[in-house]
């Protein structure tokens, strides 16, 4: 194993074997427990491996073995909690030739095949999610990142000055603002109304409020699909608001967004495209593996207004066109992440896609209807953009979710809605099935009996 190689045939049998754990893995994912609640790190791993191991294909098994059963699975069926990651091989696939060829995506002199296909996913990404033509932007790790990309631009343009979203936003979105410098004394968090949606009127007010006490309004964070309802903005009404005052439209869609790929979606997400930028998630709703974020904006030329660089001579390369990414967002060495959605498109084609997001869509409904059908049950929030909350008449939210989860079948986490602790479900997964909904519904309903008995 001198210079960290290996014998071809020792490589290719890693490989092989590599490959049909994981073709196991997505073929027997259902006969698995959700979650490694047992699970316990072996003693060796407290001491560094000073030799190397006699039998690699030993240390894959046992590797494979521990991230089977010792980790929760957000990509199998029966994991409605938090925003799922449903994956696909072919994505899957792509990072490990992405990873395996070391291909650079932050600059077009090493890579110029890898940023024309990160234009190429990007500009497909606005065709399919309806935003306006010309708009783009760049892959990231994730919303996070993604958020504090577009709200520097936001800040750049606009501010600096005051940020406004409501009490059901993600929490990416203070922290971003925390990291650029925006004091907790700029920062409104306004109360949601009783659909959990932005109150347009109390965002009216605060920002009268604010112009009146010398402060300079500069964003307003919108959501298209809040985590823990589903719930979706007045963006048409947002947009209109924000384009009169001059303020920054930033939409949080890292969960919803994908929705606009089907006719139902679209119309939850009317004037999606009316804002300055979006922040989107393929490891969520477009099925592909973490990390893999995205960032587009209306005029995409002001990411490199925010984050263009003067560049040493080693890495001048002003000549080359578009796709040079590490001057479009933070990051200079970056991952080619771009290639699982170029590929997964590719080889399952975007109708495909939309199914699957009208599938989970669908399950949510479904669900619904089980648990209107259950005694003791009662929907708090309507199906939207598949995801549902309920209650258990008088049990305890959290004991139950945490019953389920020692049981392993399902994994399902409580949520707060108006200041009650109550079940969510997030049912994105088009593997899950109509059956393993009614199980999980029903065996909740065992459990909340159990927890008043």
């Amino acid at each position: 194993m001198s210079a960290l190689r290996l014998p071809e045939d020792v490589m290719r049998a890693l490989g092989h074997r590599g490959v049909d754990l994981l073709v196991e893995h997505f073929a027997r994912l259902a006969d698995d427990p959700v979650s490694g609640v047992k699970y316990a790190p072996p003693r060796e791993w407290e001491e560094v491996p000073r030799a190397a191991a006699p039998d690699p294909l030993a240390v894959l098994e046992e590797t494979c073995r521990m991230l089977r059963h010792g980790n929760a699975h957000p990509d199998h069926p029966r994991f409605l909690a938090f925003v799922p990651s449903p994956g696909n091989f072919v994505s899957v696939l792509a990072a490990a030739l992405a990873t395996g060829f070391a291909v650079p995506g932050g600059h077009r002199l090493t890579g110029p095949a890898s940023a024309d296909v990160e234009l190429t996913t990007v500009r497909w990404l606005v065709e399919l999610l309806g935003l306006p033509p010309g708009s783009g932007g760049l892959f990231v790790p994730g919303g996070s990142m993604a958020n504090l990309t577009a709200l520097t631009v936001a800040r750049d343009r606009r501010g600096p000055g005051t940020a406004y979203f409501s009490d059901q936003t993600h929490f990416s979105v203070p922290r971003a603002l925390h990291v650029l410098g925006v004091g907790a004394d700029r920062v409104r968090r306004l109360p949601s109304d009783g659909a959990q949606r932005l109150d347009v009127d109390a965002l009216a007010s605060a920002v009268r409020r604010d112009r009146r006490r010398g402060l300079r309004p500069f964003v307003v964070v919108a959501n298209a699909g809040t985590t823990s309802t589903g719930a979706v903005d007045p963006l048409p009404r947002l947009a209109e608001f924000c384009r009169a005052e001059g303020i920054w439209l930033h939409v949080d869609g890292a969960f919803g967004a994908a929705a606009a790929l089907t006719d139902a979606g679209r119309t939850l997400l009317d004037g999606l495209g009316l804002a300055d930028s979006w922040t989107v998630d393929p490891h969520k709703w477009l099925f592909q593996p973490a990390e893999s974020g995205c960032v587009l904006l209306r005029r995409p030329h002001e990411l490199r207004e925010s984050f263009g660089v003067d560049l040493p001579g080693y890495l001048d390369n002003s000549a080359a066109g578009d796709g040079d990414f590490l001057q479009y967002g933070i990051q200079l060495t970056r991952e080619f992440r771009a290639l699982r959605l170029w590929l997964s498109l590719k080889v399952f084609g975007a109708d495909a896609f939309r199914d699957a997001v009208a599938r989970g869509m669908r399950n949510a409904e479904e669900a619904g209807r089980f648990i209107d059908a259950e005694p003791g049950l009662e929907l708090v929030t309507a199906p939207s953009l598949a995801v549902l909350t309920f209650r258990c008449a008088g049990a305890d939210a959290d004991r139950v979710c945490r019953r389920l989860a020692t049981e392993g079948y399902a994994l399902v986490m409580p949520t707060t809605v108006a200041g009650e602790r109550v079940l969510r479900l997030c049912t994105i997964n088009p593997r899950t099935s109509a059956g393993e909904l009614r199980r999980i519904v029903t065996r909740v309903r065992e459990l909340s009996l159990d927890a008043t008995a």
